[in-house]
C-alpha cells in the first residue's frame, strides 16, 4: 500500500513536470496570469476590509481574527485547486474521448486525472492566502499545542476541500456536466468559511457541521487558536476533531471515485 501511494506521488510529479516547463515556455504569459490570480484573488480579503472598516466586529470577531479565518481556509482551497481542482474537467474529459485514453496507461486513472494540464500559475493564491494568514498569525498567542494545531487544520483543510472537489467530480460519471453543482459546494464551502459562524444561523451551522461539516476547514481549530468559545455552545471536542472530518471526507472521496470508475462505460471515442 505505501509503496503504491509513493508510485503514485512519483507519477503526479512527473506529469505535473511536464506541464510546469509546458508552461514556463511561455514566461510573460505565466506571469501575467499568476499575478492576475493573485490579484483577484486578494480582492476577496479587500472587501472584507472594507467592511471591517465600517464596523468594529462582525458576528464578535475582529478584522485580524477574520483574517485568520480568511487565510486558514484560503490555504486548504488554494492547495487543493493547485493540486487536483483539474478533476473538476472530468466531464469535458469524458466528452473529448480523453478518460478513454488515460485508462489505457499503466498511471492510476486519478492521478492522470489530477495531474492534467497542471497550472503553476495557482501557486499564487497559496501565496496570497498564506501572507493574509501569517499576518493574521502575527497576533494570535501562540503556544506548542495552538501551533500544532494550526498545521493540522491547515492540513485537515486541504484534505477536505481535495476530496470535495473529487466527490463532486464524480457526479459527472452520471451527467454531461456538473461543474457548477460541484463549485457550489467547494468554492461556495470556501466563501462560506471566509467569515465567523456567528453570523449564521444556529442551524446553518449544524448543517455545515454534522451533514456537509466543511466547518472543520476552519472555524473549530481557529476557535482553539484564538482562545475563543465556541458562540453557540457546542461542544470543545470539535475544535480538535479537524482530522477526523479529513478521514471521513477523504474515505467518501475515494469511495465516490471508485463507484464513478467502475459505472463508467467509455463513450466509445
Amino acid at each position: 500500500m505505501a509503496d503504491a501511494v509513493v508510485d503514485a506521488i512519483a507519477d503526479y510529479g512527473r506529469i505535473a513536470g511536464l506541464w510546469v516547463r509546458a508552461s514556463m515556455a511561455y514566461p510573460a504569459s505565466f506571469w501575467m496570469m499568476a499575478v492576475g490570480s493573485f490579484l483577484m484573488t486578494g480582492l476577496d480579503f479587500v472587501g472584507i476590509w472594507v467592511l471591517m472598516g465600517n464596523v468594529d466586529d462582525l458576528g464578535g470577531f475582529s478584522l485580524t481574527e477574520i483574517g485568520f479565518l480568511y487565510g486558514a481556509t484560503g490555504l486548504g482551497i488554494a492547495f487543493a485547486d493547485l493540486l487536483v481542482g483539474r478533476v473538476e474537467r472530468l466531464g469535458q474529459m469524458i466528452r473529448l474521448g480523453r478518460l478513454d485514453t488515460m485508462m489505457t496507461k499503466p498511471v492510476p486513472l486519478l492521478v492522470q486525472v489530477c495531474a492534467d494540464e497542471f497550472a503553476p500559475r495557482r501557486f499564487a493564491r497559496v501565496l496570497q492566502s498564506g501572507l493574509v494568514f501569517a499576518w493574521a498569525a502575527t497576533y494570535v498567542d501562540w503556544t506548542l499545542p495552538r501551533a500544532l494545531v494550526a498545521v493540522e487544520m491547515v492540513a485537515s483543510g486541504s484534505v477536505i476541500f481535495f476530496s470535495l472537489f473529487v466527490g463532486l467530480a464524480c457526479v459527472q460519471f452520471w451527467t454531461a456536466d456538473s461543474t457548477e453543482f460541484a463549485n457550489a459546494f467547494t468554492y461556495g464551502g470556501n466563501q462560506v468559511t471566509q467569515f465567523p459562524m456567528s453570523v449564521f444561523p444556529a442551524e446553518v451551522v449544524k448543517a455545515l457541521t454534522f451533514v456537509l461539516p466543511i466547518a472543520f476547514v476552519n472555524w473549530y481549530p481557529s476557535l482553539y487558536i484564538l482562545g475563543r468559545e465556541d458562540p453557540l455552545g457546542l461542544p470543545d471536542w470539535l475544535q480538535l476533531a479537524s482530522p477526523v472530518a479529513a478521514l471521513l471526507f477523504a474515505a467518501a472521496g475515494a469511495l465516490a471515485w471508485r463507484v464513478g470508475v467502475r459505472h463508467y462505460r467509455s463513450t466509445g471515442s
